[in-house]
């Protein structure tokens, strides 16, 4: 009877679940695509690929130049001092940990580079954000899901993507 009674609530469970679930809305969107139509973003992207290449050369610049005092050590060490040995040895050593300390400061977690995109990247990003929740809200929408990501979206039909109606409410027409 317990048995029975225990597949019945599970049937009327899952009946009760798919009924609810017909009733939702949902809606797909593709922020990639509606990032790239978006010369904003486009340009933040190169002004932050532009910075980051210049902070990591200053970083393989002082990479370069311990190499460099290292070979040159290796080249002299059979001639130096006890003290001279010890002597270019701390100054490799902090050659190293000064490109070590820039490649932090400009890549590290809490980086340079992090922030400049932070201040970039989210006004635009929250401007998106805003578009779909209003378009959600506005068509009912229980959800909406990126395409995009690795959600593991398997297929979702073009007719409920509302891509190009997002980039339409930020006054991006395609």
């Amino acid at each position: 009877m317990k048995m029975i009674r225990k597949v019945f609530l599970c049937a009327l469970m899952f009946v009760c679940g798919l009924t609810s679930a017909s009733a939702q809305k949902f809606a797909l969107v593709d922020m990639d695509y509606i990032f790239k139509n978006i010369p904003a973003y486009e340009r933040a992207n190169e002004q932050l690929a532009q910075v980051s290449k210049k902070w990591q050369a200053e970083v393989d610049a002082l990479t370069t130049e311990a190499q460099t005092l290292y070979k040159n050590y290796q080249n002299e060490v059979v001639f130096l001092s006890k003290e001279q040995k010890q002597a270019r040895q701390d100054a490799i050593m902090q050659k190293e940990k000064e490109a070590s300390d820039l490649k932090r400061k400009y890549f590290g977690p809490d980086g340079e580079l992090y922030k400049k995109r932070t201040a970039l990247m989210n006004p635009i990003q929250e401007e998106v954000w805003n578009a779909i929740q209003d378009i959600a809200e506005l068509r009912g929408y229980q959800a909406v899901f990126d395409r995009a990501s690795d959600s593991g979206l398997i297929f979702g039909s073009p007719k409920i993507d509302i891509s190009d109606e997002v980039l339409r409410k930020l006054g991006y027409s395609n």
